[in-house]
């Protein structure tokens, strides 16, 4: 049942993709503001307690409602939740509007074009972000990070998730922790500290399996040596150790430098030599989409595997 959710909900999100503003995320976005404005008073505990009175109970009602349909035989209900849930909370066409824009305009050497998109997506979780000065190779390099990272948040992540807990409670805990590690951490709200740095940490918490699970999985559809390499020795060296393991091992699958601007050698304080591979370019944005799609197979078909060994044992 977990395989034809997945693979129905994807079809529909691509078939019929969500709105930005739809209710779902309209209404989690009030609960969140509601908790923040009545919680936040300064204080680590308060963060963890608003953590806990949103993401705990939607998380159980999700697993409590497939179980009891599941219990009582409602089997083709119990796979509607599933979808419904997931086409929710998983999904490409969350932030694909964004690279597939970019990659026409680099296509046809509109840099404005480029640029201004680039901006909005980068925006959305760096306020002050500009690519005013930005040139091709630039822009190619940051759209393929962002792309990464964002088929990661809305598809891998999700994905494991979904299949470690009952229905569809797992994409219920990851979709919840990454927006309110988002949300009250964002660089302008006053909660960022201290209100916000437990949903930080637990989402570091959730997310530190599926991260090197998507890294694998690049790896494995990829240039493999090169990812490993990327991974083993280029993420630590970057500021951002979580975002290093994934773009270090992205990088090296597509042979393409990835992340130079966060690759720092902590020993002398400094950037350090340029990471293995070629200049980004617009081809790259191409090479990428194919990297993640694969990806994506990898995992669906050992997923079959799994519910096909489970259900001979």
């Amino acid at each position: 049942m977990g395989f034809l959710s997945l693979i129905i909900a994807l079809l529909l999100e691509q078939a019929r993709p969500l709105a930005g503003n739809n209710l779902a995320f309209r209404g989690v976005r009030a609960c969140a503001r509601t908790l923040e404005e009545n919680f936040n008073a300064g204080e680590h505990q308060q963060g963890v307690l608003a953590w806990v009175l949103l993401t705990v109970p939607m998380t159980l009602a999700a697993a409590l409602i497939y179980i009891f349909l599941q219990r009582y035989n409602m089997l083709l209900v119990a796979l509607a939740f599933n979808i419904l849930v997931l086409y929710f909370t998983l999904g490409f066409r969350h932030f694909s509007h964004y690279y597939t824009d970019i990659q026409l305009a680099l296509a046809n050497n509109d840099l404005p074009t480029a640029r201004e998109l680039l901006k909005q997506w980068k925006r959305n979780a760096q306020p002050d972000f500009s690519a005013a000065e930005l040139g091709t190779t630039e822009i190619a390099r940051m759209a393929i990070e962002e792309a990464l990272l964002a088929s990661h948040r809305h598809v891998f992540g999700v994905f494991f998730w979904f299949v470690l807990l009952p229905g569809p409670a797992g994409a219920v805990l990851y979709r919840l922790s990454d927006y309110l590690a988002r949300a009250w951490n964002y660089p302008e709200s006053p909660s960022a500290e201290p209100f916000g740095r437990f949903a930080r940490r637990a989402f570091e918490i959730i997310d530190w399996l599926p991260m090197r699970l998507t890294a694998i999985g690049f790896a494995i559809v990829g240039n493999f040596e090169d990812a490993i390499f990327g991974w083993r020795e280029c993420a630590s060296r970057w500021n951002d150790k979580v975002r290093g393991i994934l773009l270090a091992a992205g990088g090296g699958a597509l042979g393409v430098r990835l992340g130079e601007a966060m690759w720092m050698d902590p020993a002398a304080g400094a950037a350090g030599e340029p990471m293995p591979g070629v200049e980004a370019s617009p081809a790259a944005l191409r090479s990428a989409v194919g990297l993640v799609w694969r990806s994506l197979v990898l995992w669906l078909i050992l997923l079959v595997l799994l519910s096909v060994a489970g259900t001979i044992g």
